[in-house]
Parts: structure tokens; sequence; C-alpha cells
């Protein structure tokens, strides 16, 4: 990388103030929450796996949906493993059309696969999987985008006594290697961030939200065009080349719009779920010296210090699907056209699983957990973000041993709402 490229990476930007800092996020959003919502989750999991009631009605908090039009019909929610697994798997009963209630675009799915079925979501899922599983993230994705962007990153941190690493690390890391996979560079990709935050926000209103969507959908057809003219090693040239085998339209090339959707989505969760995964695996190990310790000693603890940390406090700990058909759900009804609340964070503490569950503990045997979430729609880039925050976590041990919580500065805490949780901040010394 050059100098000049490099200072673009690593300059303060006010941007990343605005785009990276969880509270805030979630006050514009609407959807923030005072204090730690667990112990009521998993005092109303203990009541029942199931109750009637949107999840932030059942924790008496202000109403919200992330959905629009939820709120006008009848709100249920899961709360235990077994419950929300279920909820997860069945792709009859429960439906991910719930996405377009809050659907700003018109007919198309401006969240790709997140808002499909079966047989669409398959077909559109298998034409972009092989992009992203574990062997491709430890080889291409390292090669072209991970490793030299982390190289850089941890290498500016040098010099410095304290650092906010939330801020200069945790939210450089994906936000750049995402938009990097897509073409993007610099100062681009804080622009782009920008306008893909607000496409999604109400923040300042229908005409900006609808503005901010414009300026997303012509940085990314840019992209597309000079992908179709000249082809590298990028997920948009490799999403042209891909094929579909669509359930009405059979095997066909997947259009530019069909591309622009699955790169939106792709850049949207993967620069920012990836952020506030890393701080909460960061702040976890940091917040308690043993298990610090262990790692920094045994590096292949870094892999199970991340999954527990998807278990412990996953960046989403609420899911929702549209009941498409009158069900019993573990001895409540529900009713066809209700929503269900997943309470996923609840369910990866259900005691009747994992010892202990409300204590971070890497060294806990595996199960699996919901935190990216568990049968068709697991999250598609969870092997990319692993390897993303294992290379940065394991560049950070090595180059700074000393690295610990700056005792002059505010405990972190995690923070936000309860679609996007994070820590607060990550102030740290170097030496």
């Amino acid at each position: 990388m050059s100098g000049a490229s490099a200072n673009v990476l690593t300059d303060d930007d006010e941007l990343y103030g605005a785009l990276y800092d969880v509270r805030r996020e979630a006050e514009e959003v609407g959807n923030y929450i005072e204090g730690d919502p667990y112990p009521k989750m998993n005092a109303l999991r203990e009541q029942a796996p199931v109750h009637q009631g949107f999840l932030r009605q059942l924790l008496s908090l202000a109403p919200f949906h992330r959905h629009k039009g939820a709120l006008e019909r009848q709100g249920y929610t899961c709360f235990s493993f077994e419950a929300c697994e279920q909820a997860f798997r069945d792709n009859v009963n429960y439906s991910n059309n719930v996405y377009q209630l809050a659907n700003i675009g018109g007919g198309d799915k401006t969240m790709g696969i997140l808002e499909m079925d079966n047989p669409e979501h398959h077909a559109f899922r298998r034409a972009v999987q092989s992009l992203f599983i574990r062997p491709k993230a430890q080889k291409w994705w390292r090669e072209h985008f991970i490793d030299g962007l982390v190289d850089d990153l941890v290498r500016s941190l040098h010099g410095r006594d304290r650092v906010e690493l939330n801020l200069q690390l945790c939210a450089r890391v994906p936000v750049h290697t995402i938009t990097r996979a897509v073409g993007l560079r610099g100062e681009d990709s804080l622009t782009f961030r920008n306008a893909l935050i607000n496409s999604s926000a109400n923040r300042n209103g229908p005409a900006a939200q609808m503005a901010a969507h414009g300026t997303v959908q012509r940085m990314l057809m840019e992209q597309i065009a000079r992908r179709h003219a000249d082809p590298g090693e990028d997920i948009l040239s490799w999403m042209l080349a891909a094929e579909i085998d669509h359930p009405v339209d059979g095997r066909r090339p997947l259009s530019d719009n069909e591309v622009a959707i699955f790169a939106r989505l792709i850049l949207l969760a993967g620069g920012g779920t990836t952020w506030r995964q890393l701080g909460i695996a960061l702040f976890a190990l940091l917040a308690n010296r043993e298990q610090l310790e262990a790692v920094r000693a045994d590096r292949s603890l870094v892999d199970p210090a991340i999954e527990e940390s998807l278990r412990w406090n996953p960046t989403n700990p609420m899911f929702t699907r549209l009941a498409v058909a009158d069900t019993e759900f573990h001895g409540v009804r529900i009713p066809q056209g209700a929503i269900l609340d997943i309470c996923l964070g609840a369910a990866n503490r259900d005691p009747q699983r994992w010892e202990h569950p409300d204590v971070f503990d890497l060294r806990r045997p595996f199960q699996q957990h919901l935190g990216t979430g568990i049968g068709a729609h697991m999250c598609l880039g969870r092997f990319v973000a692993q390897v993303e925050m294992a290379v940065t976590m394991n560049r950070l041990f090595d180059e700074f041993p000393n690295m610990r919580l700056d005792p002059d500065q505010p405990m972190p805490i995690v923070t936000g709402g309860l679609e996007q949780r994070g820590v607060s901040a990550l102030p740290v010394l170097m030496k």
C-alpha cells in the first residue's frame, strides 16, 4: 500500500466518530435501550419459552420495531434455545418476508436473500455461496483484502501510549475490507458507508433516506460498469460471472441490479456486525486478565474466544419472522399474519444448554449457538468475519503484548439497541 493510501486509511476522519458510535447509532434509529437487557430477557425465558407480545413490549421498553408495519400486527416472542432454534429452522410456517414490511424500494427486495424464502432464497444463496466458504475466507479474502489491511492499521498504532481501539481499529478493519472487495478505496469507503447507513435509517427523514439510497445505487452501479469492462479479483467481478438456477427463470446470470442488491447487503452487514463483534470479543478478553493471558500464550484459543463472544453477546440479539400459517408453538397459538420476535440473546444464555451462561468463558466446550443464526439463513459472511477478527486479534497480541484497558478511562460497556449492540468505547494502554 502506498503512503498516500495508508494515510487515507488511518487518518482521523470525523466520519469514523459519526458512523461508529453504537449508542448514537441506536439513538438516531430510535431503538436505544438503557442498561443491560439480559436479566429481564433471562427472566422471561425462565417463565416460558414463548410469550405473547413483542420483545420490547415484554421488556417494558418504548414501542419500536425495525420492520415498518409490524406493530400494527399481533406480536409474539420466543426465548428458549429450543424454541428459537425451531423458529430459525422452520421456513414453512415462519417467513423472512417480514423484511418487506420495511421495503423502501418498492417491488425489489432491497435486503436481498434476507427477505427471501425457499426456493428463491436457496437459488440466490447458492449462486454466491462459494465466495464465502471457510477455505475462501482463509485464503482468497486474506490474501487480497485482510492481511495487508490489518498490517497497515496495526502498524499505525505504534508509538502511541493510548489508543481508542473501537474507532482506530475495530471500525476500520471491516469497513475497508468489504469496500475494497467491491473496488472502493480510501475516502470513498466512508462516503459509501455513510450513504448506506442513511439509506436504511430514518434519522433525517424520508427525502434524505431516498437520496442516500440513490447515492448507494449510483456508486454500486459505477463499480459494476467498471467490472463489466475490466473484471478483476473482487466480489463484483465474481458475482457478474456467476449464474443462478432460478426457480422461475431457469439458469441465467445475475442481473446488474441483483448484483447491486447482493453487494448492498454484504456491505451493510460486513461493515457493521464485524465491527461490533470484534469490539465485544476484545472487550471480553481485556476485561478478564486471566483469559487474556491464556489467549496471548495459546493462539489456538483465539477462535474459541470469538465463538464465545458470539454466544455471550451477539451484536444482534433479536431477529424477526412473519407467521404465514396458524401454528401451535411451544404451547402458544400464533395466528397467521402475526410477528414472531426471536430473542436469540436469551437463547444463547439458556441454562438448559450451557452452564453459567451469563459468564464469558473461552474454555467452554463448544455447542452450536445462535449468534450467527442457524438453518437456511445462517449468516452468509460468518467465515469472512471470523477470519477478519482472528487476524486482527492475533496481530494486536503479537505487536502489543502489554496492551490493557486504560484505567483512567470509563470502563467500557456493551450498549446500543436490541438490533445492534457493541462496546461503548475501547480505550487501551499500548505499552
